[in-house]
This record gives structure tokens, sequence and C-alpha cells, in this order.
């Protein structure tokens, strides 16, 4: 992609991107939030999201493996070389913002992926993965047992509600 398309495509908005990536492939289920910032690399028919999926800001999912330009240069036999995988996400998934999925990997149902994370291999269903790697640091039961005292039922209140309880409950 050259310097023009690039710009173009990172000022593109986030629900026109989605439509081009589903004409290319892509594979989305309902009720899913895609925040602007995201990459889904350049095989889109290679990624799978299931429903209710949130994918933060900043995220990455890479189908292909760069280590092949290496490759090609070193073996003459490997001159036209690619290595792909495809990324499954499965239902009701949240992918923290800045993290990056690579090839090959599936995550599971009920998942919580952590900010910044780098996701190199599958996550079982119910489980929260942080760091780089990602490793499994609780279930989504264990996550919300240990918040259950910090989570606060505003999800439907106006910004001027939200900020007033909220400040009023982070005083205490």
């Amino acid at each position: 992609m050259g310097l023009l398309s690039t710009l173009k495509w990172k000022l593109t908005p986030a629900d026109k991107k989605l439509a081009i990536l589903k004409k290319r492939g892509l594979t989305i289920g309902e009720g899913c939030e895609i925040l602007n910032g995201y990459e889904l690399g350049s095989e889109p028919w290679l990624v799978s999201i299931g429903d209710n999926v949130r994918i933060t800001g900043g995220v990455k999912i890479t189908t292909h493996d760069g280590g092949c330009w290496v490759l090609r240069h070193k073996y003459p036999e490997l001159a036209d070389c690619d290595r792909f995988g495809r990324v499954t996400i499965g239902d009701n998934c949240h992918i923290g913002m800045n993290a990056m999925i690579l090839p090959g990997v599936t995550i599971g149902r009920d998942c919580i992926v952590g900010a910044c994370a780098v996701v190199t291999h599958d996550v079982p269903d119910g489980t929260v993965v942080a760091g780089i790697p990602a490793r499994p640091i609780c279930t989504v039961e264990e996550y919300r047992d240990k918040h259950a005292n910090e989570l606060l039922m505003t999800k439907h209140m106006s910004c001027d509600e939200k900020r007033a309880y909220v400040e009023t409950r982070l005083r205490k």
C-alpha cells in the first residue's frame, strides 16, 4: 500500500472500513463494537469475529507471518513463500487497547484480552489473558469476583449522571 492509500485508509471511518473488509471476506457477528484505529491485516477473509465482540482502539490482528521476508531472500527455493493462519474470536469477548493477535490463534467464548497483550496461542473459553506473550491470569468468574466491589452500574446513565455518580463513588 502506498503512502496516500495508507493515509486514506487510516482516515476512513470505522463503519466504512468494516463494510469494505466484509466485502473482502471478513466474517463478523451481530452486536459487535469495533473502535477506530484497528488493523485486521491484509487477509480479512482469514478473520472470523463472533457475536457481541468489542475490539478497542489500536488492536492489530495479523493473519500472515512476516518472517517469510527473510526466507524469501535467503533461500532461492522459497522466493515466493508465504505463511498464513486463521484468526477466530468467539462470542462475547473484549479485546483491550493495542492488543495484537497473531496468525493461527483462536480466542474462545467469553474471553478478555488485556490491553497491549500479544496473543500467540489459543485462549480457552472464559479466560482472561494479559502480557507479552499473553498468558492466562484468571477466569472471567475470578475477574468478576475480584472486582465485584468496584463494578458500577453506569452503562445507561447520561454523561452528567455518570460523572456525578463515579466521582462520588471514587471519593469513598
